[in-house]
C-alpha cells in the first residue's frame, strides 16, 4: 500500500499551552504534506486554542458543550475527515519525533488491521504514579499483546475509516469509547497493534479532583466493555496499598522518595478511589451532574 491520505483529529479544550508545539511537530512529519489533514474539534475553548489551530491552517469543528461526550466529538471529526486513515492525538501531546506519523500508519498495510496506537511517555512535570502507569501501558517495547487485546489509546492511536464508519464510537460513554470500539472491530475480525516507536509526550496538569473525576468516568465505562470486572472495597484499599508501595519502592531506588512520597499517595488515593466510586454508580446521572463529572474541564 502506498502511503494513504491521512486525517489527523484533535479534540480540544482550552489547549492553547501545548498545542502549538503539536501542530509545528506534525506539519514537522516526514509525510508528504499533500496526503495530511489536520482537523480540530473544539469545545468551547477560552483560550488561544483556536488561534494557533487557525494559524496553522486547520479545519475546525465546534461542538457545543451541552452536546459534548467524548464518542460524539470523535464522531464529528471522523465524519468530516477525508483520510482513509483517522489519527487521533490529544492537544496535550507532542510527538517525539518525525516518524510519528509514519510508524502509526505503516502497519495498515495489513488489511486485517483496525487500529494501532503508539507509546506514550510523560514530561518533566509529569506525576511520578502517571509516568509509572504511562511505563506499565505503553512500554518501550511491545510484548505481542500485554493488556487486554482490545486495550489502545486515542490519545496517540490511528483508525481504519472503513472500520470506524462500520462501528463508529459510542456517545453515550463517559469515556474508554475507544477500548469499547477496538473490542466491537475484534469481534467482527479486526486486529489493534501497539506501535512504540510512534511515541509522543502525554503531558498532564490535572488537579486532583480532576484525577479522580477521570478514573471515575472510566470505571463507569469499563461497566460496557468489561460488565464482568467488579471492584470493589477490599479491591480498591488492596491496589491502594499496593500501588503506593510500589511507587514508594522505584522513587527510594531513584533517591526522590523524599519529594514524591505525599504525590505517591495522592495519585493513587484518586486513582483507585475513582475507579471505586465509579464502578458503583448504577443509576442514571442528571444532566447537572453528567456537567459536573464528565465534563473536561
Amino acid at each position: 500500500m502506498d502511503n494513504p491520505f491521512v486525517s489527523i483529529i484533535i479534540r480540544t479544550l482550552n489547549e492553547g499551552r501545548y498545542l502549538d508545539d503539536v501542530l509545528k511537530t506534525i506539519h514537522d512529519q516526514r509525510y508528504p504534506v499533500t496526503l495530511l489533514e489536520v482537523l480540530i474539534v473544539d469545545s468551547g475553548s477560552t483560550d488561544d486554542t483556536l488561534a494557533i489551530a487557525e494559524r496553522h491552517g486547520c479545519k475546525i469543528l465546534n461542538i457545543l458543550r451541552e452536546d459534548f461526550s467524548f464518542g460524539r466529538s470523535l464522531n464529528l471529526g471522523c465524519d468530516a475527515a477525508r483520510g482513509e486513515i483517522l489519527v487521533f492525538i490529544s492537544g496535550h501531546c507532542v510527538p517525539v519525533d518525525g516518524n510519528w506519523l509514519s510508524s502509526l500508519v505503516a502497519p495498515f498495510r495489513d488489511s486485517y488491521l483496525a487500529i494501532t496506537y503508539g507509546r506514550q511517555m510523560g514530561g518533566p512535570e509529569t506525576k511520578f504514579s502517571e509516568q509509572a502507569l504511562f511505563e506499565k501501558y505503553f512500554p518501550a517495547e511491545s510484548d505481542g499483546g500485554h493488556q487486554a487485546p482490545f486495550f489502545c489509546n486515542n490519545a496517540n492511536a490511528a483508525l481504519r475509516k472503513s472500520v470506524w464508519a462500520a462501528i463508529r464510537f459510542d456517545e453515550s460513554l463517559t469515556g474508554l469509547e475507544d477500548m469499547h470500539l477496538a473490542k466491537r472491530s475484534i469481534s467482527q475480525g479486526g486486529k489493534v497493534s501497539y506501535i512504540p516507536t510512534a511515541c509522543v509526550y502525554h503531558y498532564h496538569h490535572e488537579k486532583w479532583r480532576q484525577v479522580k473525576r477521570r478514573y471515575e468516568r472510566e470505571a463507569i465505562a469499563l461497566q460496557a466493555i468489561m460488565p464482568e470486572v467488579h471492584f470493589v472495597t477490599l479491591d480498591a484499599i488492596r491496589y491502594f496499598v499496593a500501588g503506593v508501595l510500589g511507587d514508594w519502592g522505584k522513587a527510594l531506588k531513584q533517591r526522590i522518595l523524599l519529594k514524591h512520597a505525599c504525590p505517591i499517595i495522592a495519585f493513587r488515593f484518586c486513582q483507585y478511589y475513582g475507579a471505586w466510586r465509579g464502578n458503583h454508580i448504577h443509576r442514571k446521572l442528571s444532566k447537572h451532574q453528567k456537567e459536573r463529572y464528565f465534563y473536561p474541564n
